[in-house]
Protein backbone atom coordinates (compact mmCIF):
# COMPACT_ATOMS: atom_id res chain seq x y z
CA UNK A 1 0.00 0.00 0.00
CA UNK A 2 1.89 3.19 -1.76
CA UNK A 3 -0.11 6.50 -0.69
CA UNK A 4 1.77 10.01 -1.27
CA UNK A 5 0.49 12.66 0.78
CA UNK A 6 1.79 16.32 2.22
CA UNK A 7 1.02 18.05 5.91
CA UNK A 8 0.45 21.36 4.68
CA UNK A 9 0.26 24.25 7.42
CA UNK A 10 1.55 27.70 6.67
CA UNK A 11 -0.82 29.48 9.55
CA UNK A 12 -1.85 26.44 11.65
CA UNK A 13 0.92 24.64 13.48
CA UNK A 14 0.68 22.07 15.77
CA UNK A 15 4.08 22.48 17.46
CA UNK A 16 6.36 20.63 19.88
CA UNK A 17 10.21 20.58 20.29
CA UNK A 18 12.46 18.00 20.44
CA UNK A 19 13.02 16.15 23.87
CA UNK A 20 13.44 12.89 25.40
CA UNK A 21 11.88 10.53 27.89
CA UNK A 22 12.03 7.20 30.32
CA UNK A 23 14.47 6.22 33.13
CA UNK A 24 18.15 6.23 31.04
CA UNK A 25 18.73 2.84 32.66
CA UNK A 26 15.36 1.46 31.32
CA UNK A 27 17.07 -0.59 27.99
CA UNK A 28 16.99 -3.96 29.43
CA UNK A 29 13.10 -3.64 30.34
CA UNK A 30 11.84 -1.40 27.41
CA UNK A 31 14.56 -2.32 24.08
CA UNK A 32 14.21 1.47 23.49
CA UNK A 33 17.61 1.44 21.86
CA UNK A 34 18.24 5.65 22.19
CA UNK A 35 18.65 4.74 25.50
CA UNK A 36 21.61 2.11 24.98
CA UNK A 37 24.50 5.02 24.46
CA UNK A 38 23.35 7.19 27.22
CA UNK A 39 23.42 3.94 29.60
CA UNK A 40 26.90 3.01 28.20
CA UNK A 41 28.44 6.53 28.96
CA UNK A 42 27.37 6.09 32.49
CA UNK A 43 28.74 2.69 32.71
CA UNK A 44 32.15 3.82 31.39
CA UNK A 45 32.12 6.45 33.96
CA UNK A 46 31.90 8.97 31.17
CA UNK A 47 30.67 12.69 31.65
CA UNK A 48 26.88 13.09 30.23
CA UNK A 49 25.96 16.94 31.03
CA UNK A 50 23.24 17.26 28.41
CA UNK A 51 20.75 16.34 31.57
CA UNK A 52 20.16 18.35 34.66
CA UNK A 53 20.30 16.09 38.37
CA UNK A 54 16.63 15.60 38.57
CA UNK A 55 16.73 13.44 35.18
CA UNK A 56 19.27 10.70 36.59
CA UNK A 57 16.42 8.71 38.50
CA UNK A 58 16.20 5.29 37.94
CA UNK A 59 13.13 2.77 37.20
CA UNK A 60 12.78 0.77 40.08
CA UNK A 61 13.17 5.20 41.59
CA UNK A 62 9.96 5.92 39.76
CA UNK A 63 6.94 5.35 41.92
CA UNK A 64 3.22 6.49 42.47
CA UNK A 65 2.24 8.97 45.19
CA UNK A 66 -0.90 8.29 45.72
CA UNK A 67 -1.48 4.39 46.18
CA UNK A 68 -2.75 5.35 49.66
CA UNK A 69 -5.70 7.13 48.25
CA UNK A 70 -6.44 4.55 45.49
CA UNK A 71 -9.91 4.34 46.68
CA UNK A 72 -10.82 8.24 47.34
CA UNK A 73 -13.40 9.75 44.80
CA UNK A 74 -12.03 12.72 42.95
CA UNK A 75 -14.40 14.46 44.44
CA UNK A 76 -12.98 13.62 47.86
CA UNK A 77 -9.53 14.66 46.48
CA UNK A 78 -9.92 18.25 44.08
CA UNK A 79 -11.21 20.15 47.78
CA UNK A 80 -10.70 23.65 46.76
CA UNK A 81 -7.88 24.53 49.39
CA UNK A 82 -8.60 28.16 50.23
CA UNK A 83 -5.29 29.33 51.78
CA UNK A 84 -3.37 27.66 48.33
CA UNK A 85 -5.51 29.28 46.12
CA UNK A 86 -5.14 32.75 47.56
CA UNK A 87 -1.50 32.61 46.98
CA UNK A 88 -1.90 31.18 43.40
CA UNK A 89 -4.16 33.02 41.75
CA UNK A 90 -1.95 36.49 42.33
CA UNK A 91 -0.11 34.44 39.66
CA UNK A 92 -2.21 34.32 37.06
CA UNK A 93 -2.50 37.47 34.91
CA UNK A 94 -6.14 36.71 33.99
CA UNK A 95 -8.01 36.32 30.21
CA UNK A 96 -5.99 33.85 28.40
CA UNK A 97 -5.02 31.55 31.46
CA UNK A 98 -6.06 28.82 33.32
CA UNK A 99 -4.53 26.11 36.03
CA UNK A 100 -4.73 23.49 38.46
CA UNK A 101 -2.54 22.87 41.06
CA UNK A 102 -2.21 19.80 43.70
CA UNK A 103 0.30 19.36 46.23
CA UNK A 104 0.72 16.02 46.94
CA UNK A 105 3.63 16.30 49.33
CA UNK A 106 1.53 14.29 52.12
CA UNK A 107 -0.64 12.20 50.35
CA UNK A 108 -3.14 12.50 53.81
CA UNK A 109 -3.26 16.25 53.30
CA UNK A 110 -3.73 17.19 49.98
CA UNK A 111 -4.43 20.92 48.85
CA UNK A 112 -5.86 22.09 45.25
CA UNK A 113 -6.59 24.80 43.71
CA UNK A 114 -8.10 25.68 40.75
CA UNK A 115 -8.35 29.39 38.78
CA UNK A 116 -10.83 29.45 35.53
CA UNK A 117 -10.18 25.17 35.33
CA UNK A 118 -13.49 24.23 33.84
CA UNK A 119 -12.45 26.61 30.35
CA UNK A 120 -11.79 24.48 26.91
CA UNK A 121 -8.76 24.74 25.10
CA UNK A 122 -6.90 23.07 21.97
CA UNK A 123 -5.00 20.49 24.09
CA UNK A 124 -2.30 19.93 21.02
CA UNK A 125 -0.15 17.51 21.21
CA UNK A 126 -0.76 17.07 25.26
CA UNK A 127 -3.44 15.48 23.50
CA UNK A 128 -1.36 12.23 23.25
CA UNK A 129 -1.78 11.05 26.39
CA UNK A 130 -4.91 10.20 25.45
CA UNK A 131 -3.22 7.91 22.71
CA UNK A 132 -1.47 6.65 25.01
CA UNK A 133 -4.05 5.50 27.67
CA UNK A 134 -6.12 3.90 24.44
CA UNK A 135 -2.73 1.88 24.11
CA UNK A 136 -2.28 1.00 27.66
CA UNK A 137 -6.03 0.16 27.63
CA UNK A 138 -6.21 -2.01 24.73
CA UNK A 139 -2.52 -3.55 26.27
CA UNK A 140 -5.07 -4.66 29.10
CA UNK A 141 -7.86 -5.75 26.92
CA UNK A 142 -5.61 -8.29 25.06
CA UNK A 143 -3.87 -9.95 28.38
CA UNK A 144 -6.23 -8.99 31.34
CA UNK A 145 -3.93 -11.48 33.64
CA UNK A 146 -0.65 -10.37 32.31
CA UNK A 147 0.72 -7.32 32.75
CA UNK A 148 4.26 -8.65 31.48
CA UNK A 149 2.64 -10.13 28.33
CA UNK A 150 1.66 -6.87 27.61
CA UNK A 151 5.22 -5.83 28.01
CA UNK A 152 6.50 -8.40 25.58
CA UNK A 153 4.50 -7.31 22.95
CA UNK A 154 5.16 -3.47 23.68
CA UNK A 155 9.15 -4.44 23.10
CA UNK A 156 8.68 -7.55 20.22
CA UNK A 157 6.11 -5.98 18.16
CA UNK A 158 7.71 -4.35 15.34
CA UNK A 159 5.69 -1.86 13.17
CA UNK A 160 6.14 -0.12 9.83
CA UNK A 161 5.85 3.45 9.98
CA UNK A 162 4.90 3.35 5.84
CA UNK A 163 2.48 6.61 5.36
CA UNK A 164 1.24 6.03 9.23
CA UNK A 165 4.28 7.51 10.62
CA UNK A 166 5.49 10.30 7.80
CA UNK A 167 4.70 14.03 7.49
CA UNK A 168 6.02 15.54 10.21
CA UNK A 169 9.11 17.37 10.50
CA UNK A 170 10.23 17.30 13.95
CA UNK A 171 13.10 14.48 14.53
CA UNK A 172 13.06 11.77 16.26
CA UNK A 173 15.89 9.62 17.67
CA UNK A 174 17.68 6.81 15.80
CA UNK A 175 20.13 4.41 17.40
CA UNK A 176 23.11 3.09 15.40
CA UNK A 177 24.24 0.07 16.18
CA UNK A 178 27.76 0.22 14.26
CA UNK A 179 28.47 3.55 15.18
CA UNK A 180 26.54 3.05 18.73
CA UNK A 181 25.47 6.42 18.51
CA UNK A 182 22.16 8.22 18.30
CA UNK A 183 21.32 10.71 15.52
CA UNK A 184 18.01 12.89 15.09
CA UNK A 185 15.73 12.33 11.54
CA UNK A 186 12.79 12.45 10.21
CA UNK A 187 10.82 9.40 10.31
CA UNK A 188 10.82 8.25 7.05
CA UNK A 189 8.62 5.57 5.35
CA UNK A 190 11.02 2.22 5.49
CA UNK A 191 11.11 2.62 9.33
CA UNK A 192 10.38 -0.11 11.66
CA UNK A 193 10.48 0.25 15.30
CA UNK A 194 8.91 -1.29 18.23
CA UNK A 195 5.81 -0.92 19.62
CA UNK A 196 7.64 0.54 22.67
CA UNK A 197 9.91 2.59 20.79
CA UNK A 198 7.13 4.52 19.03
CA UNK A 199 5.58 5.04 22.00
CA UNK A 200 8.43 6.79 23.32
CA UNK A 201 8.93 8.67 20.01
CA UNK A 202 4.97 10.10 20.82
CA UNK A 203 5.59 10.94 24.28
CA UNK A 204 9.08 12.11 24.45
CA UNK A 205 10.14 14.24 21.22
CA UNK A 206 6.14 14.26 20.62
CA UNK A 207 6.13 13.01 16.84
CA UNK A 208 3.12 13.22 15.21
CA UNK A 209 3.66 10.06 12.72
CA UNK A 210 4.87 8.27 15.83
CA UNK A 211 1.14 9.49 17.25
CA UNK A 212 -0.48 8.07 14.64
CA UNK A 213 1.79 4.84 14.50
CA UNK A 214 0.63 4.20 17.77
CA UNK A 215 -3.07 5.05 17.57
CA UNK A 216 -3.21 3.02 14.64
CA UNK A 217 -1.74 -0.03 16.96
CA UNK A 218 -4.39 0.30 19.40
CA UNK A 219 -7.41 0.57 17.12
CA UNK A 220 -6.03 -2.82 15.33
CA UNK A 221 -5.95 -4.45 18.95
CA UNK A 222 -9.63 -3.39 19.45
CA UNK A 223 -11.09 -3.95 15.70
CA UNK A 224 -9.14 -7.19 15.88
CA UNK A 225 -8.65 -8.61 19.53
CA UNK A 226 -6.75 -11.83 19.95
CA UNK A 227 -6.02 -12.17 16.13
CA UNK A 228 -3.66 -8.86 16.66
CA UNK A 229 -1.03 -11.22 18.37
CA UNK A 230 -0.45 -12.88 15.20
CA UNK A 231 -1.16 -9.67 12.54
CA UNK A 232 0.94 -9.34 9.31
CA UNK A 233 1.28 -5.47 7.87
CA UNK A 234 -0.75 -7.00 5.00
CA UNK A 235 -3.07 -8.44 6.87
CA UNK A 236 -3.52 -4.62 8.99
CA UNK A 237 -3.79 -2.85 5.77
CA UNK A 238 -6.31 -5.66 4.63
CA UNK A 239 -8.46 -4.61 7.81
CA UNK A 240 -8.39 -0.82 7.18
CA UNK A 241 -9.18 -1.32 3.36
CA UNK A 242 -12.26 -3.56 3.94
CA UNK A 243 -13.70 -1.87 7.36
CA UNK A 244 -16.15 0.60 6.44
CA UNK A 245 -14.35 4.57 6.86
CA UNK A 246 -17.28 5.14 9.39
CA UNK A 247 -17.17 2.05 11.39
CA UNK A 248 -13.59 2.56 11.67
CA UNK A 249 -14.18 6.31 12.73
CA UNK A 250 -16.73 5.43 15.28
CA UNK A 251 -14.04 2.88 17.08
CA UNK A 252 -10.99 5.35 16.77
CA UNK A 253 -13.38 7.83 18.61
CA UNK A 254 -14.31 5.09 21.02
CA UNK A 255 -10.80 3.82 22.15
CA UNK A 256 -9.14 7.30 22.93
CA UNK A 257 -12.43 9.08 24.52
CA UNK A 258 -14.09 6.01 26.61
CA UNK A 259 -11.42 5.49 28.81
CA UNK A 260 -11.34 8.47 29.93
CA UNK A 261 -15.03 8.74 29.93
CA UNK A 262 -14.27 5.53 32.91
CA UNK A 263 -11.95 7.93 34.74
CA UNK A 264 -14.66 10.83 35.61
CA UNK A 265 -13.34 13.02 32.78
CA UNK A 266 -16.30 14.63 30.73
CA UNK A 267 -16.63 15.26 27.30
CA UNK A 268 -16.28 19.16 27.73
CA UNK A 269 -13.27 18.44 30.01
CA UNK A 270 -11.02 16.36 27.92
CA UNK A 271 -11.76 14.80 24.41
CA UNK A 272 -9.12 13.95 21.26
CA UNK A 273 -11.24 14.45 17.90
CA UNK A 274 -8.75 11.87 16.11
CA UNK A 275 -5.53 11.47 14.45
CA UNK A 276 -2.25 13.80 14.70
CA UNK A 277 -1.69 13.27 10.87
CA UNK A 278 -3.50 13.75 7.77
CA UNK A 279 -2.25 10.47 6.03
CA UNK A 280 -4.89 8.35 8.20
CA UNK A 281 -7.70 10.31 6.75
CA UNK A 282 -8.33 7.88 4.15
CA UNK A 283 -9.49 5.35 6.21
CA UNK A 284 -10.40 7.07 9.42
CA UNK A 285 -12.21 10.20 9.88
CA UNK A 286 -12.45 12.84 12.77
CA UNK A 287 -15.28 13.24 15.03
CA UNK A 288 -16.20 15.86 17.70
CA UNK A 289 -12.96 17.62 17.95
CA UNK A 290 -10.18 17.84 20.85
CA UNK A 291 -10.23 20.02 23.93
CA UNK A 292 -8.99 20.16 27.20
CA UNK A 293 -9.13 21.17 30.10
CA UNK A 294 -7.20 21.99 33.33
CA UNK A 295 -9.46 20.12 35.41
CA UNK A 296 -9.89 17.10 33.30
CA UNK A 297 -5.97 16.90 32.83
CA UNK A 298 -5.96 17.11 36.49
CA UNK A 299 -8.28 14.27 37.12
CA UNK A 300 -5.85 12.06 34.73
CA UNK A 301 -2.81 12.94 36.49
CA UNK A 302 -4.02 12.28 39.91
CA UNK A 303 -5.88 8.86 38.91
CA UNK A 304 -2.51 8.07 37.41
CA UNK A 305 -0.69 9.05 40.91
CA UNK A 306 -3.66 6.67 42.31
CA UNK A 307 -2.46 3.85 39.72
CA UNK A 308 -6.14 4.06 38.53
CA UNK A 309 -5.52 4.84 35.05
CA UNK A 310 -5.98 0.92 33.62
CA UNK A 311 -4.52 -0.42 36.53
CA UNK A 312 -1.62 0.13 38.75
CA UNK A 313 1.44 -1.10 37.15
CA UNK A 314 -0.40 0.49 33.59
CA UNK A 315 -0.08 4.03 35.32
CA UNK A 316 3.55 3.59 36.73
CA UNK A 317 4.50 2.59 33.13
CA UNK A 318 2.83 5.55 31.57
CA UNK A 319 4.51 7.76 34.39
CA UNK A 320 8.03 6.31 33.03
CA UNK A 321 6.95 7.12 29.63
CA UNK A 322 6.03 11.05 30.69
CA UNK A 323 9.41 11.14 32.81
CA UNK A 324 12.24 13.83 31.19
CA UNK A 325 15.62 12.95 30.59
CA UNK A 326 16.64 15.62 28.32
CA UNK A 327 16.92 19.44 28.05
CA UNK A 328 13.92 20.82 29.39
CA UNK A 329 11.72 23.14 27.82
CA UNK A 330 8.85 25.14 28.37
CA UNK A 331 7.17 24.83 31.64
CA UNK A 332 9.78 22.42 33.08
CA UNK A 333 12.80 25.07 31.87
CA UNK A 334 13.09 26.86 34.95
CA UNK A 335 16.26 26.12 37.00
CA UNK A 336 14.28 26.11 40.00
CA UNK A 337 13.23 22.35 38.79
CA UNK A 338 16.89 21.24 37.92
CA UNK A 339 17.41 18.84 40.80
CA UNK A 340 13.52 17.04 40.92
CA UNK A 341 12.38 14.89 38.71
CA UNK A 342 9.61 15.84 36.23
CA UNK A 343 7.07 14.12 34.60
CA UNK A 344 6.57 16.54 31.39
CA UNK A 345 3.70 17.07 28.69
CA UNK A 346 3.70 19.85 26.87
CA UNK A 347 2.21 21.05 23.42
CA UNK A 348 1.30 24.10 21.17
CA UNK A 349 -1.10 24.82 18.75
CA UNK A 350 -1.46 28.18 16.73
CA UNK A 351 -2.98 30.27 13.70
CA UNK A 352 -1.85 33.30 11.92
CA UNK A 353 -3.83 35.47 9.59
CA UNK A 354 -1.12 36.82 7.57
CA UNK A 355 -3.75 39.55 6.23
CA UNK A 356 -3.91 40.89 9.97
CA UNK A 357 0.34 40.55 10.24
CA UNK A 358 2.75 39.09 7.73
CA UNK A 359 5.12 38.72 10.54
CA UNK A 360 3.32 36.98 12.71
CA UNK A 361 5.95 34.52 14.65
CA UNK A 362 6.64 30.85 15.11
CA UNK A 363 4.36 30.18 18.85
CA UNK A 364 2.76 33.71 18.55
CA UNK A 365 -0.27 33.27 16.46
CA UNK A 366 -2.81 36.02 16.17
CA UNK A 367 -6.33 33.82 15.32
CA UNK A 368 -5.41 31.34 18.37
CA UNK A 369 -2.22 30.80 20.43
CA UNK A 370 -2.69 27.72 22.79
CA UNK A 371 0.63 26.41 24.48
CA UNK A 372 -0.58 23.66 27.14
CA UNK A 373 1.95 22.44 29.86
CA UNK A 374 1.17 19.66 32.40
CA UNK A 375 3.74 18.52 34.90
CA UNK A 376 4.38 16.16 37.68
CA UNK A 377 7.73 17.59 39.60
CA UNK A 378 9.25 15.64 42.86
CA UNK A 379 12.10 17.35 44.39
CA UNK A 380 14.43 15.24 46.27
CA UNK A 381 13.31 16.44 49.73
CA UNK A 382 9.90 15.36 49.24
CA UNK A 383 7.89 18.11 47.89
CA UNK A 384 5.80 17.16 45.20
CA UNK A 385 2.79 18.45 43.53
CA UNK A 386 0.84 18.73 39.96
CA UNK A 387 0.50 21.64 37.81
CA UNK A 388 -1.92 22.13 34.67
CA UNK A 389 -1.49 25.11 32.45
CA UNK A 390 -3.39 26.26 29.90
CA UNK A 391 -2.97 29.27 27.74
CA UNK A 392 -4.35 31.51 24.99
CA UNK A 393 -2.18 34.98 24.90
CA UNK A 394 -2.34 35.75 21.19
CA UNK A 395 1.04 37.62 19.42
CA UNK A 396 3.38 36.19 22.51
CA UNK A 397 5.01 33.42 22.44
CA UNK A 398 3.94 32.61 25.88
CA UNK A 399 7.33 30.24 26.83
CA UNK A 400 9.10 32.69 28.70
CA UNK A 401 5.50 33.23 30.66
CA UNK A 402 5.42 29.36 31.52
CA UNK A 403 8.53 29.31 32.67
CA UNK A 404 8.14 32.10 35.10
CA UNK A 405 4.94 30.83 36.03
CA UNK A 406 6.75 27.28 36.39
CA UNK A 407 9.82 29.55 39.31
CA UNK A 408 6.79 31.53 41.11
CA UNK A 409 4.44 27.84 41.51
CA UNK A 410 7.86 26.17 43.08
CA UNK A 411 8.27 28.87 44.80
CA UNK A 412 4.83 28.83 46.86
CA UNK A 413 5.06 24.90 47.06
CA UNK A 414 8.83 24.08 47.56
Amino acid sequence: MKIAYKIILPIVLIVVLGFSKYPIDGYERTGISRLLPIAKMLADSIDYNRIPVGAYKRVSEIKLNLLGRKNDSLSTLLQEDEELSEKMRRLFPGSGYSATVMDISNPDSLRYMGYRENVGYQPGSVGKLAVLVALFDQLAKLCPEDFEQRMVILRNRKVASDIWGTGDHHTVPVYDAKKEDVTRRRVVAKDTFSLFEWADHMVSVSNNGAASVVYREALLMAGLGEDYLTLTEDGANKFFEETPRDSLTDLANEIVNEPLRVLGITEDEWRLGGFFTRGPGKYVGRKGGSIGTPVGLMKFLVQLEQGNVIDEASSLEMKRLMYLTDRRIRYAHSSRLDSAAVYFKSGSFYKCDRNKNPNCGDYAGNVFNYMNSVIIVEHPDDAKYIVCLMTNVLNKNSAGAHMYLASAIDEIMH
